[in-house]
């Protein structure tokens, strides 16, 4: 179903993900995607996975940077470089899904993000 701007619900869901929490703030703002249930979900899934994203990765510095202030060790840069990787594929992942109209419900954030919707 294509919204009054011509735009498919499939493109402006999947456009959620684009920049993360910003095109999801955006497409909860903007009509008439706001009234929208499909696309309102994907911009607050992607809002909620983007600020997870963030918060563990941030998390994860400060514990590695620990780790290496004790020890020496390059683990923990491998490993959150490795963390960034994932995140990448995940982002991926969603918007190629979302683009070909399949919904992803992701754990934890997912249930979320369809109670806000």
């Amino acid at each position: 179903m294509a919204a009054s701007s011509g735009m498919a619900d499939n493109v402006a869901s999947a456009l959620c993900y684009a920049l993360g929490f910003i095109t999801g703030i955006l497409f909860l703002v903007l009509e008439p995607y706001n009234k929208n249930k499909v696309v309102r979900f994907h911009a607050f899934q992607s809002i909620f996975l983007s600020v997870a994203a963030i918060a563990i990765r941030f998390a994860l510095a400060i514990l590695f940077g620990i780790m290496w202030s004790l020890s020496g060790a390059f683990l923990g840069l491998a490993l959150l470089s490795l963390f960034g990787f994932a995140c990448f594929i995940l982002w991926l992942f969603v918007i190629i899904s979302t683009y070909q109209g399949k919904t992803i419900v992701l754990p934890v954030i997912g249930p979320l993000a369809k109670q806000q919707a």
